[in-house]
Formats: C-alpha cells, sequence, structure tokens
C-alpha cells in the first residue's frame, strides 16, 4: 500500500500532465473564441459581452463552490464533475453556426455555460493542489508546470492556426475549421479530467472559518494583505479588460491579418511566458511575491499603449514578446500570493470571492470598452482611445495599491534593478538549459511542478 508521501509525488506528476491536457483545450478552443465569435460577425458591444460577460456569470457561480463541496464532501468530485461538463460544452459550439440569425447569442450563452462549469471548480482545485505542493517549492513547482503547460498550449495554439488557415475558403469551409479545432479541445479536457481522477485528495474539512460572509471579507479587504491584493486585482482587471476584448478584433480588422499572422503575433507572448515561468518562479521563491508583483505592476501598463504607435509585424511581435515576458512574472507572484496570504481553511471561500469581485470588474471593464470603442471616433482606429485608457488605469491602480501589499514570508533582499537584470540574463542561457536539466533530475527524486 502506498504512503502519503508516494500518492503525493504521483499526484502532482499527474497535476502536471492534467495542466497540460488543460492548456491544450485552451489552445485548440478557447484561445479563438474572440476569432469566431469575428468570424460570426459580432458587433463591438457583443465582442465586449464575449470577453467579460461569461467570466463574470463564471466567477459569480464560484459563491457556490463552498455550499457544492459540502454536497460532494470532496474536492476531487467537484472538480472532476465540473472539468468533465465543461469539455461537453464544446459539443453545442461546434453547430452554433448553424443557429441562424441569433447565433452570436447563442455563441455566448454557451461560452457563459462553459465558464460556469469551469471555474466553479477553481477554488476546489486551488485548495487541493495548495494541500499537495510543498510551501518552500510553490515558485519552482508552478514555474515549471507552467513551463510545460506553456509548451503545450503553444504547440496546440499553433496547430489550430493552421487548420483555420488551412480551412479559410469560404464562410462553410472556415466553420469546418472551428468544428475541428473545438473537437480537439474538447478530447483535450477529457483527458485531463481522466489524469484529475488518478490524483490523491487530502482529507478537507469545511469549518466556520471557511464560510466567512462576502460582506465581512469586504469589510477587512482594506486592513487585510489579501484583501489588498484583491482590490487590487479587481481595479487592475478594470483596467485591463477595457482593452482585452478588442486586440483580436483590432488584429483581424483593422490590421486584416490572416490566420496564420495572426496565430504567429499571438503565439509569441505563449512561448515567451513558457520560457520564462520558471525563472520567474525561482526569483518569487527566493525574493518574494511583493518584489516580482511590484516591478511587473510597473512595467506591465506599457503594453496596451505600446500597440498605439506601429502596426508593423515585426513590431507588433516584440510588443507581445514584452507581454510575454512581464505577465509571466506577474501572473506566477499574483498566484503565489493568494497562497501565502490564505490559510488552507479559509482558502476555498477567499478565492471565490477573490474571483467573483475580479469577475465583476473584468465585466464593468469590458462593458465600457465596448461603449468607448462604439462611440468615440478620435483615432485612425476606433480601438486607440481604450488601449490609451487601459494604459493609465492599469498604472494608477499599481500606483495606489502595490506600496500598501506586504511580504509575508522571509525572503532574500535585492534591489529592483539587479531583479530585473537577474531575470533578463537569466533568461537566454541558464533560464532554458539549467531548467531542461533540473527538472529531469526533481521530477525523478520527487520533488514538485504547476499551472496558472
Amino acid at each position: 500500500m502506498e504512503n502519503i508521501n508516494e500518492k503525493i509525488r504521483k499526484s502532482l506528476k499527474y497535476s502536471v500532465i492534467d495542466g497540460a491536457f488543460y492548456c491544450a483545450m485552451v489552445g485548440f478552443g478557447e484561445s479563438f473564441f474572440s476569432a469566431f465569435a469575428v468570424f460570426l460577425k459580432a458587433s463591438n458591444i457583443q465582442l465586449g459581452l464575449i470577453g467579460s460577460l461569461p467570466q463574470t456569470i463564471g466567477s459569480l457561480s464560484q459563491l457556490y463552490s463552498n455550499k457544492l463541496l459540502k454536497v460532494l464532501k470532496s474536492r476531487q468530485k467537484l472538480v472532476c464533475i465540473g472539468a468533465f461538463l465543461q469539455g461537453l460544452m464544446y459539443l453545442p459550439l461546434m453547430f452554433v453556426f448553424y443557429f441562424g440569425s441569433f447565433r452570436v447569442w447563442y455563441f455566448i450563452m454557451f461560452i457563459c455555460l462553459y465558464w460556469i462549469l469551469g471555474m466553479i471548480l477553481g477554488p476546489a482545485w486551488n485548495s487541493w493542489i495548495g494541500d499537495l505542493v510543498n510551501e518552500k517549492e510553490k515558485g519552482v513547482y508552478f514555474g515549471k508546470r507552467n513551463k510545460i503547460a506553456g509548451f503545450v498550449s503553444f504547440v496546440s495554439f499553433l496547430i489550430a492556426g493552421y487548420i483555420l488557415q488551412r480551412f479559410s475558403d469560404g464562410p462553410k469551409t472556415q466553420n469546418m475549421g472551428f468544428i475541428l479545432i473545438f473537437f480537439l479541445a474538447l478530447i483535450s479536457r477529457m483527458l485531463s479530467t481522466f489524469f484529475l481522477l488518478k490524483k490523491y485528495d487530502p482529507e478537507y474539512k469545511i469549518t466556520n472559518e471557511s464560510q466567512l460572509s462576502l460582506i465581512k471579507f469586504l469589510k477587512q479587504a482594506r486592513t487585510d494583505n489579501f484583501g489588498l491584493l484583491t482590490l487590487y486585482m479587481c481595479t487592475l482587471n478594470f483596467g485591463v479588460y477595457i482593452a482585452a476584448p478588442f486586440f483580436t478584433p483590432y488584429m483581424l480588422q483593422d490590421l486584416s491579418l490572416n490566420y496564420k499572422l495572426f496565430t504567429i503575433v499571438s503565439a509569441v507572448t505563449i512561448i515567451i511566458k513558457f520560457i520564462l515561468m520558471p525563472v520567474w518562479g525561482g526569483v518569487v521563491d527566493r525574493y518574494g511575491t511583493k518584489k516580482v508583483l511590484s516591478v511587473s505592476g510597473f512595467l506591465m501598463p506599457l503594453i496596451p499603449l505600446l500597440w498605439v504607435f506601429s502596426y508593423n509585424l515585426w513590431y507588433l511581435i516584440i510588443i507581445q514578446a514584452y507581454s510575454g515576458f512581464i505577465w509571466a512574472g506577474f501572473e506566477i507572484a499574483a498566484f503565489n500570493c493568494i497562497f501565502d496570504t490564505t490559510t488552507p481553511q479559509k482558502r476555498v471561500i477567499f478565492i471565490a470571492y477573490y474571483n467573483v469581485l475580479n469577475g465583476v470588474a473584468i465585466f464593468l471593464g469590458a462593458l465600457a470598452g465596448g461603449f468607448i470603442v462604439k462611440y468615440n471616433h478620435m483615432f485612425w482606429s476606433k480601438y486607440y482611445l481604450v488601449f490609451i485608457i487601459s494604459f493609465a488605469l492599469r498604472y494608477a491602480a499599481s500606483l495606489i495599491f502595490i506600496p500598501k501589499l506586504k511580504e509575508v514570508r522571509q525572503v532574500e533582499s535585492i534591489s529592483y534593478g539587479d531583479l530585473l537584470f537577474k531575470v533578463i540574463t537569466t533568461m537566454p542561457t541558464k533560464g532554458i538549459v539549467y531548467n531542461l536539466i533540473t527538472y529531469g533530475r526533481t521530477h525523478r527524486s520527487g520533488t514538485t511542478n504547476r499551472k496558472n
């Protein structure tokens, strides 16, 4: 009979494989939702809703995660049921093209269900993986797990883009391309669910401490480190999503990129994040989440502003590379900060509130962006104004909240300049070669790896 350590070791291995297949689903399917909406001739308001409403409704569903967990009495059951049903939602998406004049609204309805089923399991999954990963290795584990998942996401994204380019002769042929990539997404999610079923789920008890009300959570938010992180991410995401739904239509409509060029430009961010996640993960473990959030949080606002200055293809690729570099650090720092600032007993309900509030901010941001795009005529492209506003709001959010966040772990001290220099100089050499070597070594010796 296997001991607990052996079960955990195998579970962390299965979690890497689950994460890889999950990201294959995203690469084949979810990444092309906006492109599919453009193909269906969605309006700018509809594009704004597609970029925000499903995530908002999905995040609101997390208010019921704790209640479902009490009924099912197992994080694994909740996660696996949600993952399986989420995969099945690709079936109606394959045929939404044939749903007549209301097909865009049907598409929005189906992806709302897709996000509900995917997000309702989120707090349970985060709590589950948090109990499996060694506290001192979270950054390294999640960085390496993201690296593998990111590579799979990159490859699946390229394959999907190639398929769409090959099936680009006329609407009916294009639709067949979308049917094929959505089918591949469905298969990927089923395989992800299979490996979720193989993982070990340590005993988890729901206590009174884990049932804090949303009102009480909001009241203590300004004096609590996790509460401040939540307020920061809500404000930031409002600014991010004023622009986020409109990069795809900007590339496909205003810049007239075909699916091949759209895929290449979009894939640059994925591959850079895939390379750098382990590097940033090690930096987070050594120097703390606050330091990495500070560096990336003040460099990330520039991204939407840079889109205004040129539409040269090589320039766009450089922007995407910069975006992947910054977002890799920001995402892994924010993710680890959640674990650092919550206890296992509170983690499910706190992550649920975190996602609910961020979902509302995302919805309001995208809705505001949709109206700005529809009614402004200030620049050559109607999207430029939302890019500029997004830059200003992102920077304001970082300026207000990052100084208030505290580092909760004992970490080494380093200046911001030295930290950035360390990541940049590690990236092209040791960051790639060293991590390929040490992944094999740590994997054999029973230590861990992650997904975002």
